[in-house]
């Protein structure tokens, strides 16, 4: 009779732990997937990495006019006109892309901006080298922008 007694206790406290272990492990379970951050959404405006323009020349255009492939066009990337004395390419490296303004300072009204990995010519530094002044690669758009946010255009 007392071991009868004994082992109903028993038998409870093992259900009692064994419903308690897995209720615990099941919360942890989900504790941990919600506290992992979901992937970083993309959407269809997003600037995606600009991938060099090559030109594509069929058989047929080839075949067509020989002197297609004979006379090469200048590329849309090209700079039409020459770099001035001292200035160079560059892109914008800082991720948010930049503001442009009308002269080298913070208190200066933004004109403009440039995006991330957009093409620049940087046409020269302020006297204290925290500054820049570019012009938008394409266009007749100038402005200054923060000196450490572009990255040199090796040629």
């Amino acid at each position: 009779m007392l071991s009868g007694l004994l082992k109903l206790i028993l038998g409870f406290l093992l259900a009692i732990a064994v419903l308690l272990g897995s209720g615990v492990t099941i919360a942890l379970y989900f504790v941990n997937r919600t506290a992992v951050p979901p992937a970083k959404p993309t959407y269809a405006n997003d600037n995606p990495k600009p991938k060099p323009d090559k030109p594509k020349v069929t058989q047929a255009k080839a075949t067509s006019n020989p002197k297609a492939s004979s006379t090469p066009k200048p590329t849309p990337t090209e700079s039409p006109q020459s770099l001035p004395p001292g200035a160079y390419q560059a892109t914008v490296t800082w991720p948010q892309g930049l503001s442009v303004r009308d002269r080298p300072s913070l208190d200066a009204k933004s004109v403009s901006g440039v995006a991330a990995n957009q093409k620049v010519i940087i046409l020269e530094e302020s006297q204290d080298k925290n500054w820049q002044k570019i012009r938008v690669e394409g266009s007749d758009q100038e402005g200054w922008v923060k000196a450490g946010n572009t990255k040199k255009v090796e040629q």
